[in-house]
């Protein structure tokens, strides 16, 4: 009589997941055109813009990778950090924490160094990273090291009411199931296909659970390592933890389905490359971002304004046509410049004499400005 198991690790041929081939077949071709189209419009910019379209999206995984574990972090810290690290103008820009420091220096640090080897000292070196203080909140976890003897379960609901939605391998054995994971991650079987590999590598790194807290974060980090590795170059173009923040329910669902499931995780890689199709898609608005920001500049490079006035007009180019909803109003440039209403009505004012702002004629009393190439 076969024994029934409730959580894939509990196999007993774990780790050799499997899946269709045919399935998959036509969901990775698609992905691939997107990849392909993706990493072809980034040959239209030049060195510098390459180098700000890989910041934006850096700042982009850094803000979105922490939302998804429900973890909100200050804008302008992650532009801040990102700048530093990349070498960008900071002017205006507070200095970011040591966890926000941390995170962006993981994520540089998987892509950047995509073809160094992930061992186990490199890997804990990541979450020391993460948690630089040894806290997750209120809580002291064990920070570069793994977790303790209590079981690791991700759960919901009050008390009564609990439900588990996943329970990792019991810490006796968790060193030798990572050594086993970085091993296979480190010399993947020749002719394993990158995507593929990508998506397997996430799914048994957020199935072992290793440390206390970051193990979503680490698996994105690994995920971004990986398709380094099959695109063989260090900056990533599209965000794959935007695209999971914008279906994070379906993500924490698949996930949840497969864990609970046999060894064939065909629907979960199905999942995966409809999200990387999806991710790399959208690096194209990414990149017309970065080239009409690079138009605006230009135009206004002989433009006098002063440090206010450049970070309102930057964060409005950021975002995109659709990113900053309303436009910018006295109240709103009040927020993001910490000053008086007298001297924000001021220098909108200016902005729209000056030609880099217009107005929407929308709100009344509160006017509301947009950067023109966002008008609808």
């Amino acid at each position: 009589m076969q024994t029934l198991h409730q959580w894939i690790w509990q196999e007993p041929e774990w780790p050799r997941m499997r899946w269709d081939q045919g399935v998959l077949a036509p969901l990775l071709a698609r992905a691939r055109l997107a990849q392909g189209k993706a990493l072809g419009v980034t040959r239209l910019l030049d060195a510098g813009l390459t180098l700000e379209a890989a910041a934006a999206i850096l700042v982009e995984d850094g803000i979105t990778t922490s939302a998804i574990e429900g973890e909100r972090l200050d804008l302008d810290a992650v532009r801040s950090s990102v700048a530093r690290h990349l070498g960008l103008p900071t002017a205006g820009l507070p200095a970011p924490p040591r966890a926000v420091d941390g995170l962006i220096d993981v994520l540089l640090d998987a892509t950047g160094g995509y073809d160094k080897p992930l061992t186990t000292r490199r890997l804990f070196g990541w979450h020391a990273a993460l948690f630089p203080y040894g806290r997750s909140g209120l809580h002291t976890i064990r920070s570069g090291a793994l977790r303790g003897d209590d079981p690791m379960q991700v759960v919901s609901g009050g008390a009564g009411r609990e439900r588990i939605h996943f329970l990792a391998p019991p810490r006796e054995g968790l060193e030798a199931e990572l050594d086993n994971f970085l091993a296979w991650f480190d010399a993947a079987p020749a002719g394993f296909d990158g995507l593929v590999r990508a998506g397997v590598a996430h799914l048994w790194f957020v199935t072992l659970h290793p440390f206390e807290d970051g193990n979503g974060r680490l698996a994105r980090a690994i995920t971004d390592m990986a398709l380094s590795q099959d695109e063989r170059q260090p900056r990533r173009f599209f965000s794959l933890s935007a695209q999971i923040l914008r279906e994070r329910k379906g993500y924490y669902a698949i996930l949840e389905r497969t864990q609970r499931g046999g060894l064939d995780i065909t629907d979960w890689l199905a999942w995966f490359m409809a999200q990387v199709e999806a991710s790399a898609s959208a690096a194209e608005g990414t990149v017309a971002c970065t080239l009409s920001k690079a138009r605006f500049w230009l135009r206004h490079q002989g433009t006098n304004l002063n440090e206010r006035q450049r970070k309102v007009l930057n964060r409005l180019l950021d975002a995109g046509p659709d990113g900053f909803a309303g436009g910018i109003t006295t109240r709103k440039y009040m927020s993001l410049t910490k000053t008086s209403r007298v001297t924000a009505y001021r220098e909108l004012a200016d902005l729209v004499e000056k030609g880099c702002l217009t107005p929407t004629g929308k709100g009344g009393r509160s006017s509301s400005y947009v950067i023109e190439w966002q008008i609808p």
